[in-house]
């Protein structure tokens, strides 16, 4: 019954609703049809009214020709009959002073109007003008006015102009009788937007409101012609039709209210429905026994399949004449046949899958295709401390150290978005605190050409890395003092130069080698030799900066880059450098042994294009500094 009523409700509301539109459309169609022949009418007959009124002052100019300021007057006022089209006439020179006004009005004979927006386009386009609409300065009345260049000898002599009262005058005498129903009405604005006639009066000489509340409005100042609904001036939206007025640069628009133009159609759309749900109440009844009594077997049939469902039967029987239920019964039965032995078969396999995934040592999972787990084997719970799949959010990544985090979640954002394979080792951070080094290779699952998530592996480097982090740095380092050997610093060297070569920055090399280091070797052993060395060592790294490279080269052979440091810095860190060794002394059997330092100083130079060169020009400072008299710090010159 409760569907049935729904299927009556959805019905009607479909039928309203295209009652509804295609009432609207035909409503809409009608009163565009109307208010787009009102705003031509009304633009046209404007527009008559303005030509009729240029081409009066027109003549008007022709028959005052060169004449004094009582012959202008007498000339106005024997053209009285103009002022059924104006509220007053005048006459100006060509320097915009007025020489004569008709009616006479105190103040306006003699004013400039060579500074107004009118009279600088006469000047220069020479042309009949309506002006934008002023506030008189002799009559303190908003006026417009009609204006018709003067001539003499061909030039510019001044204008004949006629005012027009904007709140009082006959120009927009229709506008004030015409009636659209309640609430309809036409307005006319210049095209620099303001408002020259609106049934609202304080309307009058307003700006229109802006672009971002009425851009239609706007379009049609800039020259559109047509139909729309859009905001009115006043506010709530209406249907608009609006024509330009071109002889005054004039728009006018006419304006419905939308409600009022809806407002049949809405009390029609609420007749049609109290109507149509009086109509159901009387047949619903009916027509739900008749719906019943025909699908009673229907509903024998949903139980017994909800019942196969749960396992409480194995198989559907219905006792009917229909035969396309008993079809459909048919046709069940042997789906659920089929079914429950595919259902057994893959319980099967997946419990050979779940064994085998339960046995794998290595870390195994699966995710979905928005990174979410949806199995992790007990290898990758015991590996990492944690079970994602009981997250339904992705927050394994926020596992992953911060220094590899991003790197990390770009690629396997990039991995799900595009289906190519993850590949990736970056530290994690395990439940317990520690950090692990993980190697994690994802891989796409698809099915018939359908994408259903990943399936994934993960490996413990921890031990790995770490061994091949010692290579690294036992590859590149003096095992007796812990500093660079000559392989790692030339890289670093290398580095430097290039660095040098590309951004301009500075660096300085010192080499030096040990003065008097022998007799230790000699008298005290290589034991003794080598401790001085690692004394040496631990100077050179107190002395110089943490961004700074000291190398033991071989034997007693040290060097020292110093990034982003200028020759005299250079110089004076090797100074110090040599001052703190001389203080460096070992004692064997009583004895006690010091050694001073020859010092090489150099800096990168523009013609250095190998290392080999900044090197040599170290060493020969070096050998300099042995050859006067050990002890000392020289700078390459050369």
């Amino acid at each position: 019954m409760l569907g049935l009523a729904i299927t009556w409700v959805v019905v009607a509301l479909l039928l309203l609703g295209a009652a509804g539109w295609i009432g609207r459309s035909l409503i809409s169609e009608v009163n565009f049809t109307h208010l787009s022949y009102e705003s031509r009418v009304i633009a046209e007959e404007l527009s008559t009214q303005v030509d009729q009124r240029l081409g009066a002052l027109q003549r008007l100019e022709a028959m005052l020709g060169e004449q004094g300021h009582a012959r202008l007057r007498e000339e106005l006022r024997h053209n009285t009959a103009l002022l059924e089209w104006f509220d007053g006439l005048v006459v100006a020179d060509a320097q915009g002073v007025v020489q004569a006004d008709w009616p006479e009005m105190d103040g306006r004979v003699g004013l400039e109007t060579k500074d107004t927006e009118y009279f600088r386009f006469l000047r220069a386009v020479q042309r009949p003008y309506v002006s934008e609409p002023f506030t008189g300065r002799a009559s303190d009345k908003p006026l417009v006015l009609f204006t018709v260049p003067r001539w003499r000898d061909g030039e510019f002599n001044g204008f004949v102009g006629g005012f027009v009262d904007i709140r009082s005058g006959e120009l927009f005498a229709r506008l004030q009788r015409l009636r659209l129903g309640d609430g309809g009405y036409a307005a006319v604005a210049t095209a620099s937007g303001t408002i020259l006639y609106h049934p609202q009066a304080d309307q009058i000489l307003q700006p229109v409101p802006s672009l971002e509340a009425h851009p239609l409005l706007h379009r049609a100042l800039d020259g559109w012609e047509g139909k729309t609904v859009t905001p009115m001036i006043g506010g709530g939206e209406a249907y608009q039709s609006f024509n330009q007025i071109w002889p005054a640069d004039w728009i006018v628009g006419v304006a419905l209210p939308e409600k009022q133009v809806l407002e049949p159609m809405a009390l029609l759309i609420q007749w049609l429905w109290w109507g149509g749900a009086a109509f159901a109440l009387l047949t619903l009844p009916v027509m739900w026994g008749l719906v019943r009594r025909t699908l009673s077997p229907l509903h024998r049939l949903a139980r017994q399949i909800h019942e196969v469902g749960e396992g409480r039967r194995s198989r559907i029987a219905l006792a009917t004449h229909m035969h396309e239920l008993i079809n459909l019964a048919d046709t069940f039965n042997r789906v659920e046949a089929e079914r429950s032995e595919a259902h057994l078969r893959l319980s099967d396999r997946q419990a050979f899958l779940d064994a085998v995934l339960a046995s794998s040592p290595l870390g195994m999972f699966v995710t979905d295709m928005a990174g979410r787990f949806s199995y992790m084997n007990p290898a990758l719970k015991e590996l990492t401390g944690h079970d994602f799949t009981t997250r339904g959010e992705v927050v394994w990544l926020a596992h992953i150290h911060t220094g590899d985090r991003d790197s990390a979640m770009d690629l396997w954002r990039h991995s799900l978005a595009s289906g190519d394979p993850f590949l990736q080792q970056f530290r994690f951070l395990h439940a317990n605190g520690d950090t692990l080094w993980l190697e994690v290779h994802a891989s796409l699952v698809s099915i018939q050409g359908r994408n259903i998530g990943f399936v994934g592996t993960v490996k413990d480097i921890t031990e790995r890395y770490h061994e091949d982090a010692l290579r690294r740095w036992e590859a590149e380092h003096d095992p007796l003092t812990g500093l660079l050997n000559r392989r790692g610093f030339e890289r670093r060297l290398e580095e430097a130069l290039a660095e040098w070569h590309k951004t301009g920055t500075p660096s300085a090399l010192i080499l030096f080698d040990l003065d008097h280091f022998k007799p230790v070797n000699d008298e005290g052993g290589h034991a003794l030799g080598d401790e001085m060395l690692r004394r040496i060592a631990q100077v050179l790294a107190w002395e110089v900066r943490r961004s700074d490279y000291v190398a033991r080269q071989g034997g007693d052979e040290f060097a020292v880059l110093l990034p982003s440091c200028t020759l005299e810095q250079a110089k004076r860190v090797a100074d110090t450098v040599r001052c703190s060794v001389r203080e460096v002394y070992v004692v064997h059997q009583g004895q006690e042994f010091r050694v001073s330092l020859s010092i090489g100083v150099t800096a990168f130079r523009g013609s250095d294009h190998d290392t080999a060169a900044v090197i040599a020009r170290a060493d020969a400072a070096s050998y300099h500094a042995k050859e006067a008299g050990r002890d000392r710090v020289m700078v390459a010159t050369d």
